[in-house]
């Protein structure tokens, strides 16, 4: 377990992917519920990458977390609207919603570097543009 000053930095290399509604079906009367396709293999790709690079029991107690996602840039905009968006002078201000990017990566990393996302206490989040897709994730026992 991490004392209490301890902050703990991690990197992602995968494109963040936001958590989408839920899909259902029956069959026999039963109801199911379960993550889309591309969901569902982001969480996988992401708890394998977590597991890889924090092989300590899971954190207990109450946690700060702050995570940035860093989405890639279209193609079909102009060279000076890239340079914009990736000396972060231009925001994505578009969808998908930093909030279902939250989710998606919390419920990945559930067991994996806190024991539930229950924990967590105090959350940031945002959204930049980059040339190379990824996650980063500051976690610090509060």
């Amino acid at each position: 377990m991490c004392h209490a000053t301890d902050q703990l930095f991690f990197t992602f290399d995968i494109e963040p992917t936001p958590q989408l509604r839920p899909r259902v079906s029956s069959r026999g009367g039963y109801v199911r519920v379960y993550d889309p396709p591309k969901v569902k293999q982001f969480k996988s790709l992401l708890r394998s990458l977590a597991v890889h690079q924090y092989a300590r029991p899971p954190l207990l107690g109450p946690l700060s977390v702050s995570l940035t996602f860093y989405r890639p840039v279209q193609s079909s905009i102009s060279k000076t609207e890239r340079d914009r968006r990736l000396s972060n002078q231009s925001k994505p201000v578009v969808k998908p919603d930093t909030d279902n990017y939250i989710k998606a990566t919390l419920d990945a990393l559930n067991g994996v570097l806190w024991h539930d996302d229950a924990q967590i206490v105090k959350i940031t989040g945002e959204k930049k543009y980059s040339d190379r897709p990824k996650i980063t994730v500051s976690v610090k026992p509060v």
